[in-house]
Parts: structure tokens; C-alpha cells; sequence
């Protein structure tokens, strides 16, 4: 049956050019010519639905080189987030008052009024007087706001703090009787629990469950875990929840001080936490969080999601710009220089790939992740270790005939500079 014109859903771009994704060879021929040794053990999959909760808005901006930004920015992050499948936002500390609190209850309102998929949630230490706000919130937005109640749970902290374990349960018997007696619901988040002893997260979490807790956050808020120990500590809290109730919910809230943030988040998911926490570009206090665009990259990759990522970069672009930050050029997936080669070799087999009308092919040769997936194209330029191949390959990128004359004086050009040809560059030596 003939098809009609391609719409641009229908389309993904390789080199430039639209290809029909229904024609494009299936991800089981792909699977065919490559040995995943990512999965000789077996394939891992959730028991549990998978889902995540941006913290953008909220501990992303606690990153000491970010930008608060203006309320029409947050309103375009948070329906950003919810276009990319994304469950919950958390909108901010309502208990630091002034315009975090009313952004936090416009954006509520927002969601209610444009009927978003995505819930909201607050940051609240377990004090009654932080969760109080988000009872007029509540009753203003017309939504539940999940209440995030967080409290010290390692003995390094509470030795800092000359806490007492009695005192911190009595808060929380406190804190949590008023979310409940006014119908919040609530996930109760032990900070630093990747160092805390295991008798006071289980006295911690216990009270808190008995207390009408639906959902139990384990945190590496110093990101302190390596993957086994992430492992090790939501194991120990998902096993306690089941004592209790199995419906509770296990989140996972990582940062990346030694570079662990998506590893981590990984391994808490394999040992049972069904949400896992990020922010746009892993930014957060000190080196950040688990970057939320990468993570949702990994569990669509190890399919255990299959969430529609091809407006990922304009989250990201939009993350860093209300955010007044940069995108790092070799950031993966989502950096200029991601799905871009000038080295002759690689470009040589993505062009033959790509010459035998393959694009998954082409995609996936020198890639590990493919690029369309995210909306994306590869990209071949001409530099210093450039081979004919990408020579002729741009020239015909561009619309220039590549004849062997311009092919030699772009290659030359490309050689003797220290870095990737511009488009203008390439002109300029092919002499059009």
C-alpha cells in the first residue's frame, strides 16, 4: 500500500536526511550483530513499574553555579518533563517561604489547569511547621502535593547535630501525625542513609510506615555508595517494607560526588527501589545528582522503560538555559561532540552502513547509543585524522559535487588544522 507524505513523527534524521522510521531495520537485526555481554547474566527486569521524579526545581537549584529561574522558565521545564514521561516534579521548599513558595503553588496550579500527567511534590523537613504550607497548597492547587519529609539519619550527622535517636523519632511522630491528619500523602526521606547504622533506619523507617508513610526515600546525599552498596541498603529497606506492607514504594535519591550517580541509580533499581531521583544535566549541591536525561537514556536502553526520549534535548537545552549553565560539548548522549567523528576509520563504517540503506545501522556501528532514539543524528566532519571518505561524505552533505580535486583540498585543509572543519571552512577549500 502506498504511503502518503512523511509526517515529522513518522521520520528519523540520519546525516540530514529523513528517513521513514517504518522502514528502518528492525532493533532485532541489530541485536543479531551484536554480543550484549551486558546481559549474559540474564535480563533484569523492574517487578515494579518503573518511575522517576525530577528534582530540578528543587535540589538542582541548590547547585551553588545555577540560576533561580523565572517562574514562565519552571512553568516550561516542568510540561518538558512531563512530555518525557516523567511521573513526579518536585517543586521546591515550600518551608523557605517568600517567591519559592508561591512559584511552588503557581506551578501546582499549572499542572491542575493544563491537566499534566505529572504529580508534584515538596521538600519539607519532618518540623510541623514546614509541611503546614502545603495544606493551603493543597486546598489553592486543587491536586495532592506529596509532602518529601527529610531528616538526618546517620550517626555522623546526628553526633554533628547533637541529635538523639529519641528526639528524631519524637519529630517524626510529630511531623508525620499532622501530614496525616490533614491527608498528605507522604514519602519519608532518611538523608545520608548510605552511611546510617541499620538499627536506626529500621527505627526511623518503622515509625514513619506505622505513621501512614507510602513511600520510603533512601539517600546518598553525600554520594558516598559505590553500586554494591546501593545495593546493599535499598535490599535492607525494600525487605523492611515488605514486613510491613508490600505496596510501599522504595525511591532511590543519588548524587555523584565520586561519579557514581547513574551507576548507583541502576543498582538501587535492580535491589527493588521502584523511583528513582535526577535533575536536567545532573546539577545539584557540590558535583550534583544522577543526571535525570542520562538515567532515562540507560533504562530505555536496558528496556526496561520505553518512554518517548526524542524531546530530550530540548529538555536539556531548555535546563541549561533557564538554569544559566552550560551543556559540556563531550557530555554523553546530549554534548555537540556525542554522535560526531572526524576520525577516518569510524566515519568510514557509519558512511558504509549508512550506503547500504541500513540507518540502524549506521546508528548503532560506532554507537552505543543510537542517536535517533533521542532525536538526533550522526555526524561526520573532517578533521586532522580524516579520511577520504569523510571528505567526500561532507562535500555531499553540502550539496558540492565530490569530485577527487575538491575531495583532496578539503581532506588537506583538514590535516593540517588543529581541530573539525566548519561548514564555512569546508567551503572555503573546496573553492565553491
Amino acid at each position: 500500500m502506498q504511503r502518503g507524505p512523511l509526517r515529522e513523527k513518522d521520520t528519523i534524521p540520519v546525516f540530514g536526511r529523513a528517513y521513514d522510521r517504518h522502514n528502518v531495520a528492525p532493533m532485532t537485526r541489530i541485536e543479531d550483530l551484536i554480543h550484549d555481554w551486558n546481559r549474559t547474566e540474564g535480563s533484569f527486569r523492574p517487578a515494579r513499574p518503573l518511575q522517576f521524579d525530577d528534582e530540578t526545581l528543587r535540589d538542582g537549584l541548590q547547585s551553588p553555579a545555577v540560576s533561580d529561574p523565572s517562574l514562565d522558565a519552571k512553568i516550561d521545564l516542568l510540561e518538558r518533563m512531563d512530555r518525557l514521561g516523567i511521573q513526579t516534579a518536585n517543586l521546591g521548599l515550600p518551608g523557605a517561604g517568600g517567591r519559592p513558595r508561591e512559584d511552588i503553588l503557581r506551578l501546582a496550579q499549572h499542572i491542575a489547569k493544563t491537566k499534566l500527567r505529572i504529580g508534584a511534590n515538596v521538600a519539607c523537613r519532618t518540623v510541623v511547621s514546614d509541611i503546614e504550607p502545603v495544606v493551603e497548597m493543597t486546598q489553592k492547587a486543587g491536586i495532592p502535593i506529596e509532602v518529601c519529609a527529610f531528616i538526618g539519619s546517620s550517626y555522623i550527622r546526628q553526633y554533628a547535630e547533637d541529635w538523639t535517636l529519641d528526639r528524631m523519632l519524637q519529630n517524626t511522630r510529630e511531623a508525620l501525625s499532622f501530614a496525616q491528619r490533614h491527608g498528605l500523602p507522604v514519602m519519608y526521606v532518611t538523608e545520608d542513609t548510605t552511611r546510617a547504622r541499620p538499627d536506626t533506619i529500621r527505627a526511623l523507617y518503622g515509625t514513619a510506615i506505622e505513621l501512614g508513610a507510602r513511600r520510603l526515600c533512601v539517600c546518598d546525599t553525600v554520594g558516598h555508595a559505590t553500586p554494591q552498596g546501593a545495593r546493599a541498603v535499598v535490599r535492607f529497606v525494600r525487605e523492611l517494607a515488605d514486613q510491613h506492607d508490600r505496596t510501599l514504594g522504595v525511591d532511590w535519591h543519588g548524587h555523584r560526588d565520586r561519579d557514581l550517580g547513574i551507576a548507583n541509580c541502576l543498582a538501587a533499581i535492580e535491589a527493588g527501589a521502584d523511583r528513582v531521583h535526577g535533575t536536567a544535566l545532573g546539577v545539584g549541591e557540590r558535583a550534583g545528582n544522577a543526571p535525570m536525561d542520562l538515567l532515562l537514556v540507560n533504562c530505555r536502553l536496558l528496556g526496561w522503560i520505553d518512554n518517548d526520549l526524542r524531546t530530550l534535548p530540548q529538555y536539556v537545552a531548555a535546563a541549561a538555559k533557564a538554569l544559566a549553565v552550560e551543556i559540556p560539548h563531550n557530555y554523553p548522549v546530549l554534548g555537540t561532540d556525542a554522535f560526531e567523528t572526524g576520525t577516518g576509520v569510524h566515519a568510514a563504517a557509519v558512511i558504509k552502513a549508512f550506503k547500504k540503506g541500513d540507518v540502524a545501522l549506521a546508528d548503532a556501528v560506532y554507537s552505543g547509543v543510537p542517536a535517533h532514539m533521542v532525536g538526533l543524528e550522526q555526524q561526520i566532519a573532517v578533521g586532522p585524522m580524516a579520511g577520504r571518505s569523510n571528505a567526500a561524505f561532507v562535500l555531499e552533505r553540502m550539496g558540492l559535487e565530490p569530485t577527487e580535486e575538491r575531495v583532496q583540498r578539503v581532506l588537506a585543509a583538514g590535516k593540517s588544522s588543529k581541530r573539525l572543519l566548519t561548514d564555512a571552512e569546508v567551503r572555503a577549500a573546496a573553492g565553491s
